[in-house]
């Protein structure tokens, strides 16, 4: 980056560092509990059939039709490794969905001695899944149950976005691109490597690399109209980001941060540094940034682009309101629910649904308080 750019971007962010989140009250709104008792649940997606899917960390994935939250989690799900921070996690359709069917689903898969990230698909019938196939697994393993990312998008280009966290002990690996610690992956849907990857042709790199230098991305969408991919991440003591992402960008992470370590101590003197993409905004105190949107729709006009993070220790949705690329302000909403909140979504009547991360976790949709959609 030139001088200027990075003395611009170290402001931008030292500001949003030091500017707290501004409390806002919500929309007018009214709220429906469609599902309760659900397990630590980490994801929820829409099928066009108007089901709905909803994983459980502990293992379980969940389908709801007609509004109603079936008895029994799907069957024939592969074994999953669930401790602490890991389990059952993204769960999403492929685009052609009505002609192939396929359900993607990522996971955390192994031991406490030797664990990884995997990525699955196979087919809903009959309340089982079926032709399960392993499209990819993380490499190389390691002994923490921790920081495993685990999110999925399709972009919309055809292929398939993957987050994996630095699994806290071996952040270092993140700016390696010999390993797939602290990167988000890009694959073609059956997790072969797209021909136009960054890294494809390089001799000494992962070839499904898109981006490296993350810690934890739980957080990656695309924002359709303006053809541009934004993702989030957890910081340590502070230092969540918030970024845009562009191919074989290195993001920074350990050697340019915000936050401090648990102990207080400095990771590293450096905010930004060249050749190292800088966040767009960071929060410090964190928020613990889980699950991603951006609202588009009719039913809450004014939320119109803005985007939606589901913060764990903010216990509320965060509105990141922009333009461009720029943070104009960021306010709570829903604050009064009082609860960690580990995803949100818009789905398609324009309603906001949104998952509470605890044992008795709950799936709630928001819609406009006169009711009109």
């Amino acid at each position: 980056m030139p001088p200027k750019r990075v003395l611009a971007a170290a402001l931008a962010t030292a500001l949003a560092v030091i500017m707290p989140s501004v409390a806002a009250a919500s929309p007018e709104h009214q709220r429906e509990t469609i599902a309760d008792d659900l397990r630590h649940p980490w994801s929820l997606a829409f099928l066009p059939d108007g089901r709905m899917l909803v994983t459980e960390r502990e293992g379980g994935l969940r389908v709801i039709e007609d509004g109603t939250l079936h008895d029994d989690p799907v069957a024939g799900l592969p074994d999953i490794y669930v401790r602490n921070q890991a389990g059952l996690f993204d769960v999403q359709p492929h685009p052609d969905w009505d002609d192939n069917g396929w359900i993607y689903l990522s996971f955390a898969h192994g031991s406490d001695s030797a664990n990884t990230l995997r990525v699955i698909r196979g087919r809903l019938d009959d309340h089982r899944l079926t032709d399960i196939e392993t499209i990819f697994t993380a490499e190389p393993t390691r002994d923490t149950p921790v920081h495993l990312g685990g999110r999925l998008l399709f972009p919309g280009d055809g292929t398939l976005l993957v987050t994996y966290g630095d699994g806290f002990d071996y952040r270092e690996d993140a700016q390696r691109l010999d390993n797939h610690t602290g990167t988000i992956l890009r694959l073609t849907d059956d997790g072969d490597v797209p021909a136009d990857n960054p890294f494809a042709e390089a001799p000494d790199a992962r070839p499904e690399i898109f981006s490296y230098g993350h810690r934890n991305v739980q957080g990656v969408i695309r924002d359709a109209d303006n053809d541009r991919l934004w993702a989030h991440e957890h910081g340590p003591r502070g230092g969540d980001e918030l970024n845009v992402l562009t191919p074989g960008g290195n993001y920074g992470w350990p050697v340019a941060t915000h936050g401090v370590d648990y102990s207080g101590a400095r990771i590293t003197p450096h905010t930004s540094l060249p050749d190292m993409e800088d966040p767009v905004y960071v929060w410090t105190p964190a928020i613990a940034p889980a699950g991603m949107a951006q609202y588009r729709g009719e039913a809450f006009p004014e939320l119109d682009g803005d985007l939606l993070i589901a913060g764990l220790v903010a216990r509320s949705i965060i509105r990141v309101q922009l333009d461009g690329t720029t943070v104009t302000d960021t306010s709570r909403l829903f604050e009064d629910l009082d609860r960690r909140m580990r995803d949100v979504r818009v789905g398609p009547d324009g309603a906001i649904y949104l998952l509470t991360d605890h044992a008795d976790g709950e799936l709630i949709r928001i819609t406009p308080a006169n009711g009109d959609q």
